[in-house]
Formats: structure tokens, sequence, C-alpha cells
């Protein structure tokens, strides 16, 4: 899925687009299981009742505010949280109602580094850590692929042709790249 092309200035291309890592879900998802068989159980021991009908509307009034607070609010935050990189910088962005996001230039980011432990290592997840100049250190939790989200920044950073120069694009050869010192080929 296409980062919103609003948001991109000219020229700008999104590289990476990513969700927080599905490990995110694993306890809304175990709360869900939890909820509806506690309040299926709950039902069937309420229908000898002589108020069964009350019994039951309680119950799934009940479920439907868990399921809600413990299921849909950490989905719709999991399907919110965005990681993108894109030709120019980092974006991260976050939630629905109080919406938060930061932008790092990707001139500014001086080193990139990961972290996961033995669990986010079996489902292939962890933290990518970026430095810029300016300030402390920023963690992005629960990336999926970190390793290769790191590679790909690292990359990105260090490769563009533009930074690494003091040559305008204009007098680059197409590949992006400036010859060091090869003639081109037939000229010999």
């Amino acid at each position: 899925m296409a980062y919103p092309d609003d948001l991109l200035s000219q020229g700008e291309q999104v590289v990476l687009h990513k969700h927080s890592h599905w490990k995110m879900l694993l306890l809304p998802y175990f709360c869900l299981v939890v909820v509806l068989g506690v309040g299926t159980w709950l039902a069937v021991l309420a229908q000898d009742l002589e108020w069964a009908g009350i019994a039951w509307i309680v119950i799934a009034a009940l479920a439907v505010v868990l399921i809600a607070w413990l299921f849909v609010a950490p989905f719709i935050r999991w399907r919110t949280t965005h990681f993108i990189i894109t030709t120019d910088r980092v974006m991260a962005r976050m939630g629905v109602v109080n919406r938060t996001g930061i932008d790092i230039p990707l001139s500014r980011i001086s080193s990139v580094r990961f972290e996961h432990g033995l669990i986010d290592r079996v489902v292939g997840c962890g933290t990518l850590i970026i430095e810029s100049s300016s300030q402390e250190p920023l963690e992005f939790y629960d990336i999926p692929s970190v390793e290769k989200v790191h590679t790909l920044l690292y990359r990105e950073v260090n490769d563009n042709p533009h930074d690494d120069f003091a040559r305008p694009a204009a007098d680059l050869p197409p590949h992006g790249y400036p010859d060091q010192g090869h003639e081109p080929r037939g000229r010999r």
C-alpha cells in the first residue's frame, strides 16, 4: 500500500512502507478468544435462569465493551501505525484521533542500528534505533524484518550520490554515480 502522495515532496518516492509487526496483535487476539469463550460459557450458564434474556443482554454488552477496548482499539492502533522510508526522509505516523508523527531527513541521520532479542528473532522483528546529529536516538519498536530495514536505510543514507559528492546532478552519468577515473568504453 503506497503512502498518500500528497504528503510527499516533489520528486520524493516511497522506498519502504511498513506497519508494526503482527506480534503486537497476539495479546489482543488472545483477549478476543478469552472474552468470546467466557461470554459463551456465561450465556450457557444463564440459559436456565428465569431472567436469562436480561443476563444475555448484559453479557453481550459487556463482551462488546471488552472486545472494543481489548481488541478493536489495539487493532486500529496497529493498523494506523506507519513506518515509512522515502528517498528524502524517514517518517513515522501513529494514531487515529490523536495523530502523532516524526520526520527525519536522511541527511541528518548519523547512525542506524537495530536490536532484537530471542523472541523478536523468532517472530522476525526488532527495534530500529536512528541517531541524528541534533537529538536523542529515536527507537522504533516492532519493525518487521528489522535487519533488512536497517540495511535498506543504511544504503539510502550512505549510497545517495547527491550526499557523497559535491557535483550537481546534471554532471552525473546516467546511472547516477560519478565515474571514478574510468574512461568510457570505445575510447582507448
